[in-house]
């Protein structure tokens, strides 16, 4: 099992979108850190995953496409858009993820790759947030569409529960 750590605005539905994928052994959603510049802490999750199932540079490209990766945010923002590596051969794999979807959208990705530093979980009472009711309004307006994109352009990837 490898880690990786992924910061998209807001960890519930960071969470949500990695629970719902095949070769995902766990997800815990808090707040991460990085060394210097980034080195405040921002909302995100570490992903626990099988790489002979599913690679960084799949789980980064999910990441891309289902938060708002072009979207400016200070790198020290709560709220940053971040691949957080916990090994230096990370670093080109997520790299090239960001570079192919910044060529195939014609956009300016502002995804960082980061060093992981350290972690905090949220509380228990927010952890699994979807899977505990995911008929809160919130679930039903952010989560729900980025599950729903899973489904359709990740469909081999995406558990039973996810369709």
């Amino acid at each position: 099992m490898v880690k990786a750590g992924f910061g998209g605005g807001c960890h519930w539905c960071t969470e949500g979108v990695f629970q719902a994928l095949r070769g995902v052994a766990q997800v815990e959603q808090g707040f991460v850190k990085s060394d210097a510049p980034a080195d405040t802490w921002s909302e995100g999750v570490i992903v626990t995953f099988d790489p002979s199932l599913i690679s960084l540079a799949t789980l980064s490209e999910v990441h891309l496409r289902t938060h708002s990766a072009t979207r400016f945010r200070s790198p020290r923002s709560k709220y940053r858009s971040a691949i957080y590596i916990f090994e230096d051969s990370q670093r080109n794999e997520a790299e090239l993820a960001i570079t192919s979807f910044a060529d195939e959208s014609g956009k300016t990705v502002h995804t960082l790759v980061l060093p992981f530093a350290s972690f905090e979980a949220s509380e228990a009472r927010y952890q699994n947030y979807y899977r505990t009711d995911p008929s809160r309004p919130f679930c039903r307006r952010y989560i729900d569409p980025k599950l729903e994109y899973i489904r359709t352009h990740f469909s081999t990837l995406a558990l039973p529960e996810a369709t």
